[in-house]
């Protein structure tokens, strides 16, 4: 029972260690910074490319780029769970119930892909 508790003494130690430093960086940040950041050198000011910027901040991006981002991430947490399966696949005990996993995995990624080319997703226009 004792190494039990001994666990969560040392979590709590840890934790109490990490608010610690936590508070200390934070300090140490307020008293070390200056009142108030003089810019004689203009270093606050927007820059774009060597020239003053032209025209406001605000600027609009389509949904269709992070629906391909995120299509991208998809499929790349896709390989990431492929590429060690197929390392893996000639070994012994390699059985029937990692191959049904994997085609649900493969089966629910191609839903994904299958409903983005249904709406249309994946059409440039």
């Amino acid at each position: 029972m004792e190494g039990y508790l001994g666990s969560y003494a040392t979590l709590g130690l840890l934790l109490l260690a990490s608010v610690f430093i936590f508070a200390a960086a934070f300090g140490a940040n307020r008293l070390l910074r200056p009142a108030a950041p003089a810019d004689p050198f203009g270093k606050r000011e927007p820059y774009e490319c060597g020239l003053d910027p032209v025209g406001g901040d605000w600027a609009q991006a389509q949904i269709r780029y992070y629906v391909y981002a995120y299509l991208y991430v998809l499929f790349a947490v896709e390989s990431v769970f492929l590429f060690p399966w197929a390392v893996v696949f000639d070994r012994p005990g390699f059985g029937v119930a990692t191959v049904v996993e994997m085609a649900v995995f493969v089966a629910v990624l191609a839903l994904g892909i299958l409903y983005a080319w249904r709406k249309n997703v994946l059409r440039w226009s």
